[in-house]
């Protein structure tokens, strides 16, 4: 026979004890109650307070066995705390019960009831294998803010047939002072938790003001929020280059930084679009950096030209459920990371300015202190050179000084424009790029050329000549590296009226017998910008290699083939 009080549950105490006066309940039951709440309510620890509610229950409704199960957002139970069964008796058990049955009506319908044998209620599932008996049962749900938090449930009425409409009364009670205990335990883990986070948040603020390295920074955003998560998995991603990188990650295994997957591929797009964080159960791409991962949250790192990377907070399962005030954190701490790329771009930013401040510094004091000098040096030897009384043996000591003030002074003003020139990142400077073609080429030489820049070439020289430009100097470059057999070699590069590109050595010559296919190449490259290439012979030996062309033009028409 069933039978279920089918009352909803009382909400205040004052109700409880109207209906314990209708039920003559006697003054020891009620000092009993009146403990039991006392205990129920005196800890903050949600674990702790959790089983002295059961045990409470238990002990002033004298049942033999007694549980609490927390309802899981998604449904059924994620915590089930129980009394009554021993270690030996739970090793010999099947699973806890999992919010299904009996235990599930409480959930869907949270009234409190009562049952005389709980295998006659028509929602009753039986038990697991090796479950102790079990007839009488009393359960209550635990309120928290209007929704059910969870319920107790108790069977076996010791010396009883089953429970009473006392009993009833007095577990509502019970289950209101649990509602009440549960809600601070949580709102005080809700604290502890908030200032966890805080206090992250502070060490990775000043760890970065502190001027640690952006990786470093990342590394302990990636490790506080995986110690603060419980996850398996948390990375740091940043978009460079039309790819996701890891430049960043706290993993159980290992997690190889550099690891990339192209930005545009899903999730990244989505991420990108919507610069909103997402809940994922379908990763993608994103297996190829969390290989086992069931679930992920992407949160993305936002600034005003757009989406720059992600923080990946990844767990194996797939059923993980991601708290809302949990999601904010992880938002919050992907802002961190976004304040962090910033901060670093501006540091990048501030320290490009300081060196090239220092190398106009640099340039300015070249031109105005050493070459003025230079110059006067020259002057004053070149004024002694109309002397007639002075021996020829004197004057050629003089003229071969001249010579090298002369060509010191070219090669200072060559580093005057080298160090007003951008920063070997900048595409855009030809002179950094023959520069580049003149290191490559080189790299392996025991013949270090000497090289001479004149005008403005970066910006009087046409774009359209920079790629020309640059294979004219590598070829006729390699030629005299590779058969010239040369000791000196000079590079001169003027940008006048005309733009020209000027290889000299002191090598072996051109053979008699020179063929003209490697210079054909030159010589197009020269006639499709409407120029001019030559290669002579020097005398006494070395050879001059002279590639011209008019500044401001390029012919888009391309010579015929076999011209």
């Amino acid at each position: 026979m069933v039978e279920a009080s089918g009352h909803s549950p009382a909400r205040t105490f004052g109700e409880l004890l109207d209906r314990l006066g209708d039920s003559n309940a006697d003054i020891p039951t009620l000092h009993r109650l009146l403990e039991a709440v006392l205990v129920v309510g005196s800890g903050l620890d949600l674990d702790l307070t959790l089983q002295r509610i059961i045990t409470s229950a238990t002990t002033v409704l004298d049942c033999r066995y007694g549980a609490l199960g927390v309802a899981a957002p998604g449904g059924g139970l994620s915590e089930f705390v129980y009394e009554g069964i021993s270690g030996s008796q739970r090793a010999t058990m099947g699973h806890f019960p999992e919010g299904h049955g009996v235990l599930g009506v409480l959930m869907n319908h949270p009234q409190t009831l009562r049952v005389a044998h709980l295998g006659d209620h028509p929602e009753s599932v039986g038990f697991p294998a090796n479950h102790p008996p079990m007839e009488s049962f009393l359960g209550a749900p635990i309120m928290m803010r209007g929704k059910v938090f969870g319920s107790i449930y108790l069977t076996e009425k010791r010396g009883k047939a089953e429970f009473t409409q006392e009993d009833e009364v007095i577990l509502e009670a019970l289950a209101i002072a649990a509602g009440i205990a549960v809600e601070n335990a949580r709102l005080f883990e809700q604290s502890r938790t908030r200032e966890r986070w805080l206090t992250a948040t502070s060490a990775i603020r000043s760890r970065l003001l502190a001027g640690d390295s952006l990786e470093d920074g990342l590394q302990l955003l990636a490790s506080r929020v995986r110690d603060l998560t419980g996850v398996d998995d948390v990375i740091v991603v940043i978009c460079e280059n039309g790819y996701a990188q890891v430049h960043a990650a706290a993993s159980a295994r290992t997690t190889s930084r550099g690891v990339r997957i192209p930005a545009t591929t899903y999730p990244f797009d989505v991420v990108r679009s919507s610069r909103k964080l997402q809940v994922l159960t379908t990763l993608g791409a994103l297996t190829e950096l969390v290989p086992s991962a069931g679930s992920a949250v992407v949160a993305p790192m936002c600034v005003a030209s757009g989406v720059v990377g992600a923080v990946i907070v990844a767990s194996n399962s797939t059923n993980t459920h991601w708290d809302h005030d949990e999601l904010t954190r992880i938002e919050s701490m992907a802002e961190l990371g976004s304040v962090a790329i910033e901060f670093d771009e501006k540091q990048k930013a501030q320290r490009l300015l300081s060196v090239l401040a220092d190398r106009d510094r640099i340039a300015r004091d070249l031109h105005d202190n050493v070459i003025q000098r230079l110059f006067a040096s020259g002057m004053s030897l070149q004024s002694t050179l109309p002397d007639e009384t002075l021996p020829e043996s004197a004057r050629a000591i003089v003229k071969r000084s001249l010579e090298q003030l002369d060509k010191t002074v070219r090669e200072i003003r060559t580093t005057i424009f080298d160090l007003q020139t951008p920063t070997a990142t900048d595409s855009s400077s030809l002179r950094r790029r023959l520069l580049d073609v003149i290191g490559d080429a080189t790299a392996q030489s025991a013949v270090t050329p000497s090289v001479q820049f004149s005008g403005a070439i970066d910006t009087l020289v046409n774009p359209g000549i920079h790629q020309h430009a640059e294979a004219v100097l590598r070829e006729g470059l390699s030629n005299v590296l590779r058969h010239a057999h040369a000791h000196h070699i000079t590079i001169a590069v003027t940008a006048d009226v005309e733009f020209a590109i000027t290889i000299e050595d002191d090598g072996v010559g051109l053979p008699s017998d020179f063929h003209k296919s490697g210079l054909h190449n030159l010589e197009r490259r020269a006639e499709h910008c409407g120029g001019t290439c030559t290669i002579v012979n020097h005398d006494p030996s070395g050879a001059r290699l002279l590639w011209r062309v008019p500044l401001g033009r390029t012919n888009s028409n391309r010579p015929k083939s076999g011209r």
